[in-house]
């Protein structure tokens, strides 16, 4: 049983602000705290977490409060706490050390927003034909602003972020955002197209404060349909060396198989190479528009693969998780962008009209208000917006496009 900390020395320097008061143009070194325990609200919960594990620990409120007192007068852990540990994670807390050398109690938060997804920035250095970006230009917030961001989320109770572009680790910024993030006790998730995990500064930060999980998407299992996809020759090299890299690291990774034409017949081969691999793995079928209602993402789509969604139940897109775009504009998910809130001027406060405006964006209007198979629809209303400004074949979304024998009301 590992013996507490297992992870490097917890002082890391770094060169960016770490508080928005501070003087974001001119920016300072300091050390940063790479906590190996956060606790923090999640929704009605109170969690315990370690980063780089998905497992976690509920504790009541009771317990929650005793981490913060035990935390705020340097006691070291309570015994719950240390059993707790050596069940959950196979670590033995130090009784020697102070809980709050390795344990961040995150603050309380208003308003409350548990999760959130930011694209650090659009570029990318592939140009795949299904992307729903559409043109990926390089453009967004400088590392000053970034840092100013970050604090906001945190602010608003984010425990977990997703990190994602674009490509997150073109951005000439992603290693300092992913560590100031780190530092300020949010769970931390990676969207990848993995072709860069074998960089020394990125294969660095991602090993010395472990993500949640890092989430490669798979475009092919062969040289012809992952390039042709791509549209870059060699990506589909550079990709088997970053995932080699981050498999020799331990780094936790989940695949998304992206099953398109160009690899309709790689989907068992891309599988394969999943459980060689030894990762947890799901495949993405079903092609969407891009963000601005754009079909020429479209022809990617592979008819056989065109699967039935599940009924569309629902969701809590604008109150309990947000999404921010590369200028700090928050929306209430990466479907419904428009109307978005701009964080960097009206900070926390414009979080508080996410709500009414994800009411809003949910009802069916157009061809979809008054549909009668609205109760088993496969979709949310702003994705069917996309559809229906994409012109997209009505069968891609909509249950009035299929065989009535497809269709259950």
């Amino acid at each position: 049983m590992p013996q507490w900390p297992p992870y490097p020395a917890p002082h890391v320097a770094r060169k960016h602000p770490a508080h928005p008061e501070h003087q974001l143009s001119d920016p300072i070194e300091e050390a940063i705290e790479v906590y190996e325990l956060i606790a923090g609200r999640f929704l009605d919960d109170h969690l315990v977490l370690r980063p780089g594990s998905t497992a976690g620990i509920k504790v009541p409120l009771r317990q929650y409060a005793d981490l913060e007192r035990a935390a705020a007068a340097g006691e070291a852990a309570p015994a719950w706490l240390v059993k707790a540990a050596r069940q959950r994670w196979a670590v033995d807390l130090t009784p020697a050390r102070p809980l709050r050398d390795y344990l961040l109690v995150r603050a309380p938060a208003d308003p409350q927003y548990s999760r959130a997804s930011w694209e650090i920035n659009l570029g990318c250095n592939y140009d795949c034909e299904h992307c729903y970006l559409g043109e990926k230009t390089f453009e967004g917030l400088g590392m000053d602003d970034k840092a100013r961001l970050l604090h906001l989320m945190r602010d608003a109770g984010v425990l977990w972020l997703q990190i994602t572009g674009g490509e997150p680790t073109v951005d000439r910024d992603f290693t300092d955002a992913y560590t100031l993030a780190h530092e300020l006790g949010m769970m931390l998730t990676v969207s990848t197209n993995g072709s860069r995990l074998w960089q020394p500064k990125v294969l660095d930060v991602l090993t010395r404060m472990p993500a949640y999980r890092v989430v490669v998407s798979v475009y092919g299992a062969s040289v012809a349909s992952y390039d042709g996809l791509t549209r870059r020759k060699g990506s589909f090299a550079t990709f088997k060396k970053g995932m080699a890299a981050a498999l020799e690291a331990g780094i936790p990774m989940r695949l998304n198989l992206v099953v398109t034409e160009h690899c309709a017949d790689e989907e068992a081969a891309m599988v394969a190479m999943a459980e060689n691999w030894g990762l947890e793995h799901n495949s993405y079928v079903n092609m969407a528009p891009t963000i601005y209602g754009g079909a020429e993402s479209l022809p990617a789509q592979s008819a056989r693969h065109l699967r039935q969604r599940k009924v569309f139940t629902g969701c809590n897109a604008g109150h309990t998780f947000f999404h921010s775009d590369p200028h700090g504009k928050a929306s209430i998910c990466k479907v419904g962008r428009d109307p978005a809130v701009d964080l960097m001027t009206e900070g926390l406060d414009g979080l508080r009209r996410l709500g009414a405006i994800a009411d809003s964006l949910m009802l069916r209007t157009g061809g979809c208000s008054g549909c009668r198979l609205s109760g088993s629809c496969g979709v949310c209303r702003p994705m069917a917006k996309l559809y229906q400004e994409a012109k997209a074949p009505l069968a891609s979304y909509c249950q009035h496009g299929r065989p009535r024998e497809e269709v259950s009301a």
